[in-house]
């Protein structure tokens, strides 16, 4: 599946992000994850920072500036509302089809462009997962989607243990769904809860 293909699936991908930020409250963001290193908060500064900041300059070929990817968003007033400003300013630049030629450099090392669209959407979907579990909130995706973020987590599943960026696979019943599957492979519980 290449650029034009992918484009909606960004897109549908983006819309659920920023509609799940909506409904997030200041009370939820001290509470747990189902990423064990981020509490909500954490989660959000670097859902933010990575799905829409993020994604807007890898289409551009451009470097993450460290003080976008290290700000507290939490802290700034309606950071929902400019998330969801900053996430169709980033699908709006992979909608040009340059953005989807030729390669990106992922820190020293060049990686197809629709690779790295394909990594950024499953990263979207994913955290967006944690963080609809962590605020009891529901992240809902289409079955191409969710069949997309299972082939990039299966074919990246062992360089991102490597380097700590998943867990080890969870067990998942024979009639999981796809995108249960996908969490599993990554290292998530598709079951996980909040204590209490």
């Amino acid at each position: 599946m290449h650029g034009h293909a992918l484009h909606p699936l960004m897109s549908e991908a983006a819309a659920e992000a920023g509609r799940l930020a909506a409904e997030v409250r200041p009370e939820q963001l001290a509470g747990p994850t189902p990423c064990t290193e981020f509490d909500t908060k954490a989660l959000v500064n670097h859902w933010v920072a990575y799905t829409s900041y993020g994604l807007e300059r890898r289409a551009l070929r451009e470097p993450l500036p460290e003080d976008l990817a290290t700000r507290d968003y939490t802290a700034e007033p309606d950071w929902a509302g400019a998330y969801r400003k900053q996430l169709d300013r980033a699908v709006a630049a992979w909608a040009d089809p340059a953005a989807w030629e030729g390669e990106i450099d992922l820190g020293g090392s060049p990686v197809a462009a629709d690779g790295v669209a394909k990594l950024l959407i499953a990263e979207t979907v994913l955290h967006g997962w944690d963080l609809a579990r962590a605020t009891g909130g529901r992240f809902a995706v289409s079955e191409e989607l969710a069949a997309l973020v299972l082939a990039v987590v299966e074919e990246n599943a062992e360089l991102y243990r490597q380097y700590g960026g998943f867990a080890e696979a969870v067990p998942t019943a024979g009639e999981a769904s796809a995108l249960d599957r996908a969490l599993a492979a990554s290292g998530r519980d598709p079951q996980w809860a909040p204590a209490g």
